[in-house]
């Protein structure tokens, strides 16, 4: 029976185990790591684009880097169209103490899930509500994360109701409003604004025509509908006309 190949010094060299050594060694690992964390990006962008659920991916400046088709939908765009382009421009949050929140803990680097309740304007001008969930993933001590950004719309998206012509709120008419909105009696609607009852009496009788409600939980119900009250607050909030911008 024949050995095996013999040394120069007699000895049977040892059994190659396919691994590089020297100063290609470490270069090799790196070759293969990046050849897997290319096949790993691959199929994560496979998923994102099988996707139902509309689904983007953003820095934690809320700058977008990628979305799949159903998020590009909403719009009526692609995919590609909405690259780089901000968050907040997309969408207007409800709760903007719960935005601050979730920027703070995003720049101290607490990891967690955070919703946000959000309103949109979509393709052909309709309006859509729904929950954002934000999530950091990846990154380390060095680079930050990246942001995971879904939806879940809470219904289809309709024509969006804007104010009629002429109802803007003044300071005075929106903090009534977001009092009524809390269940606040007129009495006491007068004590927190330093009003008398007939001037509280005076805002909402000038509400109710205007917004054409019949009584105070019509005036309420229509004054969500029309955008003058910000879904998603509470205490509610009224959005006040800045007559400054006209």
């Amino acid at each position: 029976m024949m050995g095996g190949p013999v040394a120069d010094d007699g000895r049977e060299p040892r059994a190659d185990d396919g691994r590089e050594s020297g100063p290609h060694d470490a270069g090799g690992r790196a070759a293969h790591w990046r050849r897997e964390a290319a096949a790993w990006h691959n199929r994560f962008i496979m998923l994102l684009d099988r996707s139902p659920v509309p689904i983007a991916i953003a820095d934690t400046e809320g700058v977008v880097s990628g979305v799949n088709p159903p998020f590009a939908a909403l719009w009526g765009l692609r995919p590609g169209q909405l690259r780089d382009r901000r968050l907040l421009d997309l969408f207007d949050p409800q709760d903007h103490d719960r935005l601050w929140r979730l920027a703070e803990a995003l720049r101290t680097g607490r990891r967690s899930r955070y919703p946000l309740r959000v309103r949109w304007q979509g393709a052909g001008g309709a309006c859509g509500t729904g929950q954002l969930t934000v999530e950091p993933v990846g990154g380390d001590t060095q680079t930050a994360p990246a942001l995971l950004v879904t939806l879940r719309e809470e219904e289809p998206p309709r024509a969006c109701l804007d104010p009629p012509r002429g109802v803007e709120l003044g300071e005075r008419e929106a903090a009534v409003l977001a009092l009524v909105a809390s269940g606040a009696t007129t009495a006491a609607i007068a004590r927190a604004l330093d009003l008398t009852v007939d001037g509280v009496n005076y805002h909402l009788g000038r509400l109710a025509r205007r917004l054409q409600a019949p009584n105070r939980a019509a005036l309420v119900a229509r004054a969500y509908v029309l955008g003058l009250l910000e879904p998603g607050s509470w205490p509610p909030r009224a959005r006040v006309h800045d007559q400054e911008r006209d």
